[in-house]
């Protein structure tokens, strides 16, 4: 294949002017969740702010679901976005785990778009289910897979299956079995609830902080939040066993 075939054809006039007006529905919907709140999203509501009839805003968005789904991929993708850019600009600290930074940018970002946090883990919208394996499903593997890589990075497979976990029972073992291998399912199944748990106990913790359940520590929810995580990757770390001590498979 030369390398011509590899370039992209430009877009035309056509399509470089409906990207624009998605991107300005979009950001209109975004503003109208950010002043009043992922329930009072409507189309009506989005076509009014930007001048547009609601019949027009159709072209773009052919019902509320389809802009709803939209605005929950890019929430998830800027939350991802979000943990990533904290990982990789931060500075080399042997005493700060990676986890405990990427744990750092998802509070960040949380904590400084409330609405568009509710919007993914608030309550779900009236009448609104997400297409099965659509947009929002890869979204959330992808923000997975940050959590997973910078948790379980430095141990081996066989680390993992060995982690000391309570026993797993049949059916959650084969739950955990039959996961997308685009996340937590690439992982051994005690491996896999350990990030599950890990995730459930960082996002409750953000949870709580952005739904104004711990207001009453003041300022001192980042200090809370980063001491948990601490302990956190401790505990889950310390059930890891190191690779030397595993049995060695027998010989030829």
């Amino acid at each position: 294949m030369t390398p011509d075939e590899h370039v992209t054809a430009p877009l035309s006039l056509r399509q470089r002017r409906r990207a624009a007006a998605t991107q300005e529905i979009v950001d209109a919907a975004e503003r109208h969740i950010a002043e009043h709140g992922p329930a009072a999203l409507s189309l009506r509501a989005v076509a009014r702010e930007l001048g547009m009839t609601v019949q027009a805003l159709y072209h773009y968005f052919p019902n509320r679901d389809a802009l709803v789904t939209t605005l929950i991929a890019k929430g998830y993708d800027d939350l991802a976005d979000a943990v990533k850019t904290a990982v990789d600009t931060a500075p080399d600290d042997p005493a700060t785990p990676r986890l405990v930074v990427a744990a750092r940018g998802y509070r960040r970002w949380a904590v400084a778009h409330p609405e568009r946090f509710q919007l993914l883990y608030g309550a779900p919208l009236r009448g609104y289910e997400a297409p099965a394996e659509g947009p929002t499903t890869q979204a959330v593997r992808r923000m997975s897979m940050v959590f997973q890589n910078e948790l379980f990075a430095e141990y081996t497979t066989e680390q993992l299956a060995a982690a000391d976990t309570l026993a797993l029972s049949p059916p959650l073992r084969s739950q955990l079995e039959r996961l997308p291998p685009e996340g937590p399912g690439a992982l051994p199944p005690a491996a896999a609830a350990l990030l599950l748990i890990a995730w459930g106990h960082m996002h409750g913790l953000v949870v709580l902080e952005v739904f104004g359940h711990t207001s009453f520590i003041g300022d001192h929810q980042a200090e809370i939040f980063e001491m948990s995580m601490r302990n956190m990757l401790k505990d889950i770390h310390r059930r890891i066993p190191d690779a030397a001590s595993l049995p060695r498979p027998p010989g030829p």
